[in-house]
């Protein structure tokens, strides 16, 4: 049960939580499977910083991402962050890019492109064992994207 300021329980509050940049590797392309085209990003490292969760992401987790033969992006990422404060969290999300053919040409070519343009969402789920940060095994939190060349951010919010 929420404790707090009262609101209707219909309503979609949100809470802005930390944002999160990470550096990629080239991606590895699989080339197209039965599901679509699967290409593979690992994670180099990166940063966490916000009001409530500031931390380093650490090397070694990834994105095993599709690109379906709709032309929408499946993200299906694992990663794992240490906070500035010694705790370590497990972070898995699931999400969509949904961009137009002309969008996806640039991004593929490295060109800029305005995260206007797309549709990046994601939702990401939390488990830790620390006892600080156990807050996050028992929340929805969902997160607007954007991408560049070798590079992925977020801001991620919870649900209220």
């Amino acid at each position: 049960m929420h404790k707090g300021k009262e609101y209707d329980v219909m309503d979609v509050k949100t809470e802005f939580l930390y944002e999160l940049s990470a550096d990629l590797e080239d991606p590895l392309d699989m080339g197209v499977t039965p599901r679509g085209n699967r290409i593979i990003y690992y994670i180099k490292g990166g940063t966490v910083k916000g009001p409530k969760l500031n931390g380093e992401v650490l090397p070694g987790g990834g994105d095993w991402a599709l690109f379906r033969p709709d032309g929408v992006f499946e993200i299906d990422v694992r990663l794992t962050i240490r906070t500035d404060d010694g705790h370590l969290i497990y972070i898995h999300y699931c999400g969509i890019i949904n961009a137009t053919l002309d969008v996806w040409g640039r991004v593929v070519e490295r060109k800029p492109v305005d995260p206007s343009e797309y549709y990046f969402r994601v939702a990401p789920f939390f488990e830790t064992a620390s006892e600080k940060y156990s807050w996050l095994n028992n929340i929805i939190a969902v997160g607007v994207g954007t991408t560049a060349p070798n590079r992925v951010c977020y801001k991620v919010y919870s649900i209220l």
